[in-house]
């Protein structure tokens, strides 16, 4: 039988531990007398997360390329002014630990871009708008 002091969210609890047969057991645990400690500084707050970039409002007019998931971008593959085929991919969207090709829907040209690489995006936001 062995006697471990565990302490768990600031309060010390004394545990008789017996090894039986190569396996180990704990015995029933019982508070211990409260154990006089040095002060401990508080935690440092965490840094802040950096903010994912912010998708651009979408060009009015044209056919939009709307994302079919939510998801993050990871690449964008045009910009404004390129000219672009049907199925031809415009962006790259991670969803689920799977990387998905948005493709345009027709031929066109790029009216303009509202996502950018990193942004986070919900079902149904605009991409990429086609004139």
């Amino acid at each position: 039988m062995r006697t471990f002091n565990i302490t768990v969210n600031g309060q010390t609890y004394v545990v008789d531990v017996e090894e039986v047969g190569g396996a180990v057991t704990a015995a029933p645990v019982r508070a211990a007398a409260p154990v006089a400690a040095a002060p401990v500084a508080a935690p440092a707050a965490p840094a802040a997360a950096p903010a994912a970039p912010k998708a651009a409002p979408a060009v009015a007019g044209g056919e939009p390329v709307k994302s079919p998931m939510p998801g993050t971008i990871l690449d964008v593959k045009v910009k404004a002014g390129d000219v672009v085929k049907a199925g031809q991919c415009v962006c790259v969207l991670e969803a689920m630990k799977m990387e998905n090709e948005i493709p345009a829907p027709k031929d066109g040209t790029v009216a303009g871009v509202a996502v950018t690489k990193g942004a986070t995006v919900e079902a149904g936001a605009v991409l990429v708008t086609l004139a």
